[in-house]
């Protein structure tokens, strides 16, 4: 006489058994798929690829499940090291006072329908949409940060915007990440606050964006002595530079992978333009540098730089975040972000 299983037992056990099955064949399917990209036959998708992928702290690894470390290292050592030059501040110059009239479009093209002093724009490329910010008073913008923080705890965008009561933001500089598992509290590289410099000892990178006292954009690698030489009152690292003194930067190191992006600029009138670029979306794969250059120059970019990207990527307008984040996990913390102080409001007061 046989003993009669158990059937709720009997159907766990078939549904243990189908989610292990489905669960491999998934892993397979992923894996045919990377090997395909990695050993296919094209090598603009081998290297896009390659590039993507180690942009992302969380998935940096998946290249070497095909790829020797040799053959990565060959794809990411195309891009070209920087050589930016210095900021020509006599290529902005910031009105002393609001224009009369702010329904009348500006020199490209913008209104500033409410006078609110934020003129948001949508824009789009081949492979992605995004959204543009123009700041028309650069005193507005600032790092938002808590440096007392560092290396204890990162904020949300939504919560830096509102520890400073601010009317707008984007994420900001880079930060201590190990496979994408990160607090963001620590910053990697240099931050400028009020103008203290913290995080000094480890450079800026492979870039820097700092306001100094008179609202202009400075981009470039600089030394603690060269950001209080420039009278830096607000800035980040990241990088790479993406447009300086009217000129995109040069092509070759701007070679990089299609990912959610974010960057700041500055117009000749002193404007600071504030772009994210949705990706990792049905809609929206993401941009490359390169899209960030061309569209920061359409938009009248004199400077431009890169700031973090991926899954930190976000604007922050009219109460609420403009995107969703690039990530099934919710919105990233993070130590640094650039915001745009409400009308009137100073920290140097």
């Amino acid at each position: 006489m046989t003993r009669k299983q158990n059937p709720v037992l009997r159907f766990l056990l078939r549904l243990l058994a189908v989610l292990i099955a489905t669960a491999l064949l998934l892993a397979a399917f992923l894996y045919g798929v990377i090997f395909l990209l990695c050993r296919g036959p094209s090598p603009t998708a081998r290297e896009l690829f390659v590039l993507s992928t180690d942009e992302t702290s969380a998935i940096g690894f998946l290249p070497r499940l095909c790829l020797s470390a040799e053959e990565i290292d060959e794809i990411l050592n195309r891009r070209a090291e920087q050589a930016t030059e210095d900021t020509d501040v006599s290529l902005i110059s910031v009105p002393q006072q609001e224009p009369e009239d702010t329904t009348k479009p500006d020199a490209w093209g913008y209104v500033d329908e409410d006078g609110g002093g934020l003129i948001y724009v949508p824009v789009a490329g081949e492979s992605f949409v995004g959204h543009m910010l123009i700041v028309l008073d650069p005193m507005r913008v600032i790092v938002g940060c808590v440096p007392e923080s560092f290396q204890f705890r990162g904020y949300t965008l939504e919560e830096l915007v509102t520890h400073f009561d601010a009317a707008a933001g984007i994420n900001g500089g880079d930060f201590e990440d190990p496979n994408g598992t990160g607090n963001g509290s620590t910053p990697e590289h240099a931050v400028v606050f009020k103008g203290e410099i913290y995080m000094g000892g480890y450079g800026t990178g492979h870039g820097f964006a700092g306001l100094d006292g008179d609202g202009i954009l400075h981009v470039g690698s600089f030394s603690s002595d060269e950001l209080r030489e420039k009278n830096i009152r607000y800035g980040t690292s990241y990088g790479p530079v993406l447009v300086v003194n009217g000129e995109m930067a040069d092509p070759a190191s701007l070679h990089s992978g299609v990912n959610p992006r974010t960057a700041i600029g500055q117009r000749s009138d002193g404007a600071i333009l504030m772009l994210v670029i949705v990706g990792r979306q049905p809609n929206s794969l993401g941009g490359t540098y390169l899209d960030e250059a061309e569209i920061m120059l359409k938009f009248g970019a004199v400077n431009a730089c890169n700031l973090d990207g991926g899954s930190s990527s976000l604007m922050w307008l009219d109460g609420a975040y403009v995107n969703a984040p690039a990530t099934i996990v919710g919105i990233r913390r993070i130590p640094t972000s650039f915001l745009v102080l409400k009308e009137g409001v100073s920290l140097d007061d």
